[in-house]
This record gives C-alpha cells, structure tokens and sequence, in this order.
C-alpha cells in the first residue's frame, strides 16, 4: 500500500499535464465531427498524446488504414524501448496482465519517473499510472464537451494550446541539443513543402507526418552520430 501512494503522489503532476493536453484533443475531435462518447473512448483506449492527434486527422479520409498503421508505428515506436528498458526493472511478481497494464500504461512522462525506480513493483506502477490515466479521459471529455457549447472564437483560441504543447517539449531540447534544432527545422520544412507544394500536398497526413519525421532522424543521425564507448 505504500508503494501505491507513493506512485500515486509521483502521478500527480502528470495527471496535472494531461488534462490540460486531453481539453485540447477534445475540443479539436468536436471540430473534426466526433460526438462527446467517441472523443472519450479514444482517450481511454489509446493513451498517446501524438498518436491520437494525427490518428484523429487521418480518420477524416475513411479508408486510409495504411496511411493510419505507418504513421502510428512511426510516432509511438519509441513506446517499445521504453518498455525494454523498463522491464529490466520489474519485480519478479510482475508478471502475466501486470505486463500488458505496464505497456499500455507506458507514456514518457510515466517513463521518466518510472524508470529512476530500482525496482518497479506492481503496486508502485500502478499507483503512478492511475491518476494521469483518469486525467488523460477527464480532460477529453471536458474538452469535448465543452465544445459544444463553447463559441466557435472561444475554441479556435483554445486550439493553440495545442501547438504550445509542442514547443514546450521541443524547445527545452533544443537549447541543450544542436542535433533537436537540426530535426525540428527539417521537419517543420518538409511539413510546409507537404502542405503546399502542388504534387507533395496530395500525399495523406499519416504518410507526410511519417516521411517528415523518418527524414529529419537520419539526416540528424548522419550529421550527429552518438558516439559509443567501446567494451
């Protein structure tokens, strides 16, 4: 019991993160036609920040399933490594659905606290990953419906706060790391050229976000290699 409210306490500032991340993904879902019920479900089945923005604008062109599986892998493959490294640090009673809770629950804040632990035991997981999973469907829901009643100036200012999220997480980075700076303008260049260029801009979402995203890793890859000490 302990360690649940310790995990607890630690998920609280999360949770704190999320709500106010999910109002913007509800609101954003009314504008692009989902009703209150369906925004919700989408945060209570799906727990990825990134992944439910772009899968939510690919679901405006029905049919587009490859275009939604690449983008996806693409966006929260990162999720998987995260979870590598954390299942070095499991108790021996995790196990069994306790693993299927950790992967579904891992997101990279939840991450970034989780993994200073020594041990990751059930409860502690379970404690830390309660609090932000209610926010993240709270948030939604209050967004969605909240955009219903809302006016339509009212929503519009609240849409930035979704772009504001993102330059909150990408800007700390990149005072620290040259090779963000290099990924981020890359990225944002191959957006503006898929947005407007008269053949690139008939490509899907899913792929262009995908491509953006690929492109910019490699070139920084190849620019700024990590250098490994050797064994």
């Amino acid at each position: 019991m302990e360690n649940y409210k310790r995990g607890l306490l630690a998920g609280i500032p999360i949770a704190l993160g999320y709500l106010s991340v999910s109002f913007t993904f509800g609101i954003m879902t009314i504008k692009y036609g989902l009703n209150v019920w369906e925004a919700t479900l989408i945060s209570m089945t799906n727990v990825t920040s990134a992944g439910q923005f772009a899968g939510v604008q690919i679901m405006l062109y029905p049919g587009l399933w490859l275009d939604m599986l690449i983008s996806q892998i693409t966006i929260n493959v990162r999720y998987s490594f995260m979870s590598v490294a954390l299942s070095q640090k499991l108790d021996k009673r995790f196990s069994g659905i306790w693993k299927w809770l950790l992967g579904f629950m891992v997101t990279d804040e939840i991450f970034a606290v989780a993994i200073g632990e020594k041990k990751i035991t059930r409860s502690f997981w379970l404690g830390l990953s309660t609090l932000p999973y209610f926010g993240w469907a709270l948030g939604t829901f209050l967004g969605a419906f909240l955009g219903n009643v809302l006016p339509d100036n009212v929503l519009n200012a609240l849409g930035l706060a979704l772009y504001g999220m993102f330059v909150a997480i990408v800007v700390p980075d990149m005072k620290k790391e040259k090779a963000v700076v290099v990924v981020v303008l890359i990225s944002a260049a191959l957006s503006v050229l898929f947005t407007y260029l008269p053949v690139l801009n008939k490509v899907s979402v899913g792929i262009a976000i995908s491509i953006c995203a690929i492109i910019g890793a490699v070139i920084a890859a190849v620019l700024f290699p990590v250098e490994t000490e050797e064994a």
